[in-house]
């Protein structure tokens, strides 16, 4: 059932403290991988204009891929980082905008294409979308790096983000804020984070087995850190989505919708929600330390990684800054 607006408050909110007990760490290719990933989203064709240029050079993507994987050789890197640059791109282009969710059902089959090897998404030449081409290239890049089973890993939830786009997109389109336990499924999904962490063993060059991935306590960790991560992005982008048209997708506005508490109030739950889920990392990837396999210990630090460096990058890049100064929000 769609619900009316949200009365939005012009009183200050205070971010609640993100603790993080993980490493940080920032790569000495940070420099040199900002320059040259936005050099290649604007040669992809995925930045529309000047202005969005300008922001993306702005926002220092580059030092998001350097922290979250610090360990990672050069061309990994920049894999990577040209990864999460297209997401973000993807994002303000297909998801943040007031495109239907038709529209985006429609362009889903040359995505598809592209990560199913079919004949219409295996020619650069035939395939139209921008975002397509672009895909079709780094898809080749992750089975240059990886192996195939890494490669079907990425592909799969990569597919389960652009499905569940649809999913947001109808919520933006009707007005419809989610039920807590639906947002809380398909947040996992939409928020993208399968899709970096099936690059955490390509970057770090040990390769996790089937078994290893399919271990009970390797999912448990992946999901807890896909929860840390994709909360704090809802806490700290608040700002950035408050009033707006996706405002509908934030776990902030879910829980005050819902739960009849202020804004403020549903901020400091979901602190307590993702302190509880960073603890649930800790205790899993002490009993994974137990299995003595480096692929899954450096997996392990790979996914502390992106929890310190989402982190240590949010609260300094301006693609989120400004929207707190303009808000009036505090970090704690």
């Amino acid at each position: 059932m769609a619900l009316p607006p949200a009365n939005l408050s012009c009183q200050p909110l205070q971010l609640p403290p993100l603790s993080c007990p993980f490493p940080s760490e920032v790569s000495p290719y940070a420099e040199r991988v900002d320059k040259e990933t936005i050099v290649w989203a604007a040669g992809a064709g995925l930045l529309d204009g000047t202005e969005m240029l300008s922001r993306y050079r702005q926002a220092r993507y580059g030092w998001l891929g350097a922290r979250t994987y610090p360990y990672a050789a050069y061309h990994t890197l920049r894999l990577v980082t040209d990864w999460c640059v297209w997401l973000f791109a993807f994002d303000d282009v297909f998801c943040e905008t007031d495109r239907h969710a038709a529209e985006i059902a429609r362009a889903l089959p040359q995505f598809v294409a592209v990560l199913d090897d079919l004949e219409a998404g295996q020619d650069d030449g035939q395939v139209e979308n921008v975002f397509a081409r672009a895909l079709l290239e780094l898809k080749g890049r992750v089975s240059r790096y990886g192996g195939a089973d890494q490669v079907d890993r990425w592909r799969g939830v990569t597919k389960d983000y652009l499905f569940a786009q649809v999913w947001e997109a109808a919520n933006r389109q009707d007005k419809v804020v989610p039920t807590f336990d639906d947002y809380i499924l398909m947040r996992r999904r939409t928020g993208a984070m399968l899709t970096v962490f099936a690059l955490i063993d390509v970057a770090s060059g040990l390769r996790l087995t089937p078994q290893e991935w399919r271990h009970p306590d390797v999912r448990a960790i992946t999901e807890s850190a896909n929860d840390v991560v994709v909360w704090d992005n809802d806490l700290i982008s608040y700002p950035k989505e408050r009033g707006a048209g996706n405002s509908v997708n934030n776990l902030v506005n879910v829980l005050a919708r819902h739960r009849g508490c202020s804004f403020q109030e549903a901020m400091d739950e979901i602190g307590g929600m993702r302190n509880l889920a960073v603890g649930r990392m800790v205790g899993l990837g002490t009993s994974l330390a137990e299995l003595g396999s480096e692929a899954v210990d450096a997996y392990v630090r790979g996914l502390e990684y992106w929890v310190s460096g989402s982190i240590d990058y949010s609260l300094s890049s301006p693609r989120y800054t400004t929207a707190w100064k303009g808000d009036g929000l505090r970090a704690g």
